[in-house]
């Protein structure tokens, strides 16, 4: 088999679509030491068709060069950009930010369509699941900073979407432009939404967390939350469940999410993210309101605002239909133009010799080694202060 190479692994955002896309089965994806999956081609049974090629989300990026200038030019319609909060607190309690994709889901599912996003399976693995109902809903709502697995959706889609189902797709810029290239024409019920994405972080050490966090606490874990809001802080609680016991503490004490802030365990390719821009093929794009407290004060209660970006009438359309469950404002561009949507996350400097301790030492000896790195940085900054 053909593997990617160490310079090729920026071009690759594993979205999975080439190995759904090939007809032959010759592309199976394979983690590598890093915890991310990549595409290997067995050659024997590659036909040499150019599908996977056409299908790859960073291959067919000329589309958004000058993007957001194009758009200027064409004089983008107004009431595009806006801040949305479900007026139903139950929906804010159990999203991560406003509860904008749950209204959005429930318009699919009167339909009778399916909602696809990212939830944790048995394993605590984060795969992209269907589903049918709003009891189901919950298991796809709320943020996971993992990057979640697509075998096989593509494909699933495309056969509801021939059927004439509706079908909401939840996910990162590169997955939902991924689906647009595999389908390679439009249809009426597909509804594509997309985040405004920090970055990935590995699966690999995603996988190895939990495993040091049931070790630790001697049982399965089965949820876990990044963005608890119980606090009405914005979510700035993690939680997980093992054995029915529920552990809540800071996101920023969290060992994992300070890796993943500190921007040591995101995917090579959200290094060189193309798609951080306000301009995008999807139908929305949604993610939180940061900055809400600067732009509507009066707002921000904690609970968290939804930023929502509509790209086409399609999405106008359902937007006029749902945002009656909501309390909302339009915002000019330049107040809703965060950080990702201008340009991508930088690696850490120090993000190689993590990664070469991650491939050389356990993992619990890792993570204890990472703390006791932070305490002492800590500890070294407090002593500065003294001095000062």
């Amino acid at each position: 088999m053909e593997k990617h190479g160490a310079a090729r692994k920026e071009m690759c955002c594993g979205c999975n679509a080439c190995a759904d896309a090939c007809h032959a089965c010759a592309i199976e994806m394979i983690e590598d030491e890093e915890g991310f999956f990549y595409p290997q081609v067995d050659q024997e049974k590659c036909t040499g068709c150019g599908r996977c090629r056409q299908v790859c989300p960073v291959n067919k990026q000329d589309f958004f060069k000058n993007a957001d200038h194009d758009v200027e030019v064409q004089k983008e319609p107004p009431n595009r950009y806006f801040g949305v909060q479900a007026k139903e607190s139950e929906i804010r309690y159990s999203s991560s930010s406003g509860g904008i994709f749950p209204l959005v889901a429930h318009y699919v599912l009167m339909r009778q369509g399916a909602v696809y996003g990212a939830g944790y399976d048995d394993n605590m693995k984060v795969v992209h699941q269907e589903v049918h109902s709003l009891a189901e809903l919950a298991k796809i709502q709320r943020t996971k900073y993992v990057q979640s697995n697509l075998d096989g959706v593509y494909k699933r889609i495309e056969r509801q979407l021939k059927q004439g189902q509706w079908v909401l797709f939840c996910g990162t810029p590169c997955q939902a432009e991924a689906l647009r290239l595999f389908l390679g024409s439009a249809y009426e019920r597909l509804l594509l939404m997309d985040l405004v994405c920090y970055g990935v972080p590995s699966p690999g050490i995603w996988r190895d967390y939990v495993k040091y966090l049931e070790h630790r606490h001697g049982g399965m874990m089965t949820d876990f939350s990044f963005r608890d809001k119980r606090n009405k802080d914005d979510g700035h609680m993690r939680s997980f469940l093992i054995d029915d016991t529920e552990y809540v503490e800071s996101l920023y004490s969290d060992p994992y999410c300070k890796l993943y802030f500190g921007n040591y365990i995101l995917r090579p390719a959200c290094h060189a993210c193309q798609f951080c821009m306000a301009r995008r093929n999807s139908d929305l794009t949604i993610g939180d309101f940061w900055g809400i407290e600067h732009v509507r004060p009066d707002v921000d209660d904690g609970m968290g605002t939804s930023l929502v970006i509509l790209h086409t009438e399609k999405a106008q359309k359902i937007w006029e239909e749902i945002k009656t469950y909501t309390d909302w404002f339009a915002c000019e561009k330049e107040q809703a133009l965060q950080p990702r949507l201008q340009s991508p996350t930088e690696a850490a400097k120090g993000r190689r010799l993590f990664m070469a301790v991650y491939r050389a030492l356990p993992f619990s000896f890792l993570i204890k080694l990472f703390i006791w790195a932070g305490k002492c940085k800590a500890g070294a900054a407090l002593g500065r202060r003294k001095v000062t």
